[in-house]
């Protein structure tokens, strides 16, 4: 029988490519497309009006040098800003329509998307085309609760902070478990789903960072391993897909696939791409 391709690792933009800082512009998704990227990381925030805009923070001064907050400007008023001084302030409409092509992997930043988001992408058809998430697990279920109500559809998820959280409760205890039988902590994980099924929804990709530093008492500081070889194989035993962020070294890309991630989620898409080619891993097989 001839041998079944190997997968391709998932490859995720974060907010477009702008080596230059111009992130969640039309012209850094463009960017990441035009390099050969399906997969576009963006974030979501509201206007007093109700338009949904692919934008990180909840306040505008850091990347357009004006005060305010995104929530209490009218589309009109926020269309007038600039990014870097040089770039508008796209839409979520804008950006599914200009680039048809593109998946949206989308942060729910706010509560007034968690109403607004899922109209855009029931009025676009574009349900298909996302992947939604929040660190608030509240926003992401009740976000994902709308887009079914709206398409009678799922859309994939990655974990909230909670739902992360309860993962890496089961994966602590894995090594101890494993020493009976490997299908100990699969069980402990699905029963750990069920028991929290009301306040945290299903999801199949766990995004995080490799390390997470916990600030402790008196000023001081440790720094936590999220990512393992024994992390990634709990993950994969209970059929959840692990990416990384945010990875910008070309030698921690490397080390992180031999590892075995199921992708990366990076600001620095050029480098990206010429790892996975130097590894005859490109294009990436998540596409529609």
């Amino acid at each position: 029988m001839p041998e079944t391709p190997r997968k391709h690792p998932a490859a995720l933009a974060h907010r477009g490519f702008s080596p230059d800082g111009h992130e969640n512009t039309m012209a850094a998704f463009r960017a990441a497309a035009e390099l050969g990227f399906v997969w576009l990381e963006t974030d979501v925030h509201t206007t007093k009006d109700g338009v949904v805009v692919a934008f990180h923070d909840p306040t505008l001064e850091r990347v357009t040098g004006t005060a305010g907050n995104v929530n209490d400007l009218t589309w009109q008023q926020l269309r007038e800003l600039r990014i870097g001084g040089a770039h508008g302030i796209p839409t979520l409409e804008e950006l599914l329509r200009e680039l048809p092509e593109a998946c949206l992997n989308i942060d729910v930043k706010d509560e007034a998307s968690v109403v607004a988001l899922p109209e855009v992408l029931a009025r676009e058809d574009a349900v298909d085309r996302v992947r939604v998430t929040s660190f608030s697990e509240s926003r992401r279920r009740r976000a994902l609760a709308r887009i079914s109500r709206l398409t009678g559809r799922r859309v994939r998820t990655s974990a909230g902070m909670l739902g992360t959280a309860g993962f890496l409760a089961v994966s602590a205890v894995a090594p101890l478990t494993d020493r009976v039988s490997p299908r100990i902590a699969p069980a402990l994980w699905r029963a750990h789903r069920v028991a929290w099924s009301r306040v945290v929804a299903p999801f199949d990709t766990l995004q995080l960072p490799e390390q997470h530093t916990v600030e402790l008492p008196l000023g001081r500081k440790v720094t936590v391993r999220v990512v393992s070889p024994r992390f990634l194989d709990l993950a994969r035993r209970a059929g959840l897909a692990v990416q990384v962020w945010t990875v910008n070294d070309p030698a921690d890309m490397h080390r992180l696939l031999d590892m075995g991630v199921a992708g990366l989620i990076t600001d620095r898409a050029d480098l990206l791409r010429d790892v996975l080619v130097a590894r005859e891993q490109w294009p990436p097989d998540d596409q529609r």
